[in-house]
């Protein structure tokens, strides 16, 4: 059963660039000697018909199944692996044919194949997943992931080429949280529908705020590490505050900030207010992890920053200096399922147009991206980025691993100045801005918009 909703977006019609023969960068990385196969560049000799099996990894984001849908319109029939990479060590996978494929085009959510967080890094998991794709005679697999997603397909490229297995691996950039860019990469999708949901949310709650005039809002906001999503829908909905967590400033200052607003919107008669704090904040702010007992860090070795209740703690902490009314919210998995905005459709489809013909053209190691995404997506050029170009050794659990580094907001770029240069006027006078819901018929201007952040 799907909504009217659903199945008029069923009909849309992804607008994509033209992608001829894909021009991979060159490889460069200080990492040759953990990935001497991969730094080299190769290439597969392409089949005309290839075997693709494709998995997704890590948590949903909006567009998921168009990259799919649009490997099987250019390649054919594909493998599907179960419930993320824990498909591929199982041998658990899912025909894909057009049956299954044309009902979840332009929908949410990654309920076609299911996904997980299982890594493939142990030898006796790189070697169950060369078993597998040799099972199934695969000539390649399209990994739709996050940054250690993306870092495990680079890991099983160089593996597959160590062992003379001739499969390639292509990466697709996937992440509400918009951290995993690079010069070639201008966002991971997911990323425009996750803050356009969580953006009506915000501007709901601030008309409500306006209107009620008793209450300050914290919002805390999707996000593990970085402050995309935060820094996105500020400059789409313009709170009182908003709080970066690469300004790295200590709890003290964050408090002193909070307490002062409250005071000069109360002697303005404004005892009301909006509040935007990132979920990696506690990340960034050492005496704030102090103030959190007992933290609780996920199987990759990360702070489970999801469970921490960070908008509730500032509100304690703030109301120990001044007396205020507060409600708290946690904006995080409405955002990931949403139907995908145009800009997501048009991208996902557009990646999965990318990632055939760099099956076609032998390629393996590469991530698919975009560039000049501010333009109408029929300008947008597509990119091939080796994955070694993005690894950096990092420590986690105690040993050096190679991993695809975080993308943090730029304190010297475009987006970030713009915040600063508004953000002092939003503190006392009321400017919030409502965007509304998605919407995927009107103007081209509010139907096909791009993520501010890159506009």
């Amino acid at each position: 059963m799907k909504s009217l909703l659903e199945k008029h977006r069923l009909e849309y019609k992804p607008k994509i660039p033209h992608i001829s023969t894909p021009q991979p960068i060159p490889v460069h990385t200080t990492l040759s000697h953990l990935f001497p196969y991969l730094s080299k560049a190769p290439k597969l000799p392409p089949k005309p018909h290839p075997r693709v099996g494709v998995v997704f990894s890590g948590g949903p984001a909006a567009g998921g199944h168009n990259v799919i849908g649009a490997l099987f319109d250019h390649i054919g029939p594909l493998v599907g692996f179960l419930d993320g990479p824990a498909g591929i060590l199982t041998n658990s996978t899912k025909p894909l044919n057009r049956a299954d494929i044309d009902p979840v085009r332009n929908q949410g959510g990654f309920d076609l194949l299911g996904s997980g967080r299982d890594k493939i890094e142990t030898p006796e998991q790189l070697s169950a997943a060369l078993r597998t794709v040799q099972q199934h005679k695969l000539d390649a697999l399209v990994v739709i992931g996050g940054d250690d997603s993306n870092t495990n397909a680079a890991v099983l490229a160089e593996y597959f080429l160590a062992h003379k297995a001739p499969v390639q691996v292509i990466g697709i950039p996937k992440t509400i949280d918009g951290d995993l860019r690079s010069p070639e990469i201008e966002i991971s999708f997911g990323f425009d529908s996750a803050c356009k949901t969580y953006g009506e949310l915000i501007g709901n709650v601030a008309r409500d705020a306006v209107s009620s005039r008793k209450y300050y809002h914290f919002i805390k906001l999707m996000g593990r590490s970085a402050s995309h999503i935060a820094l996105e829908c500020a400059l789409a909905t313009q709170p009182n505050l908003v709080l970066i967590s690469e300004e790295k400033k200590p709890l003290k200052h964050i408090v002193s900030e909070i307490t002062d607003l409250i005071r000069r919107r109360a002697a303005a008669g404004k005892n009301y207010g909006i509040v935007l704090i990132p979920e990696g904040l506690v990340e960034f702010v050492p005496d704030l992890q102090e103030s959190v007992p007992h933290l609780e860090h996920d199987a990759h070795g990360n702070l489970a920053v999801s469970q921490i209740e960070t908008e509730k703690l500032l509100v304690d902490l703030v109301q120990k200096q001044i007396p205020f009314q507060a409600q708290t919210h946690f904006f995080g998995y409405e955002g990931r399922c949403c139907l995908p905005s145009n800009f997501d459709a048009n991208y996902t489809y557009g990646l999965g147009v990318s990632a055939a013909e760099a099956l076609r053209s032998g390629l393996t190691g590469i991530i698919c991206g975009m560039r000049h995404m501010h333009k109408s997506p029929e300008e947008w050029l597509p990119t091939f980025t080796p994955l070694v170009n993005l690894l950096h050794l990092e420590v986690r659990k105690g040993k050096e691993k190679p991993v695809i580094a975080k993308a943090l907001v730029d304190l010297h770029g475009k987006p970030y100045k713009a915040l600063t240069q508004h953000r002092k006027r939003w503190e006392l006078d009321d400017l919030y801005l409502q965007p509304g819901p998605i919407q995927f018929f009107g103007p081209s201007e509010i139907t096909d918009s791009c993520p501010l952040i890159i506009s």
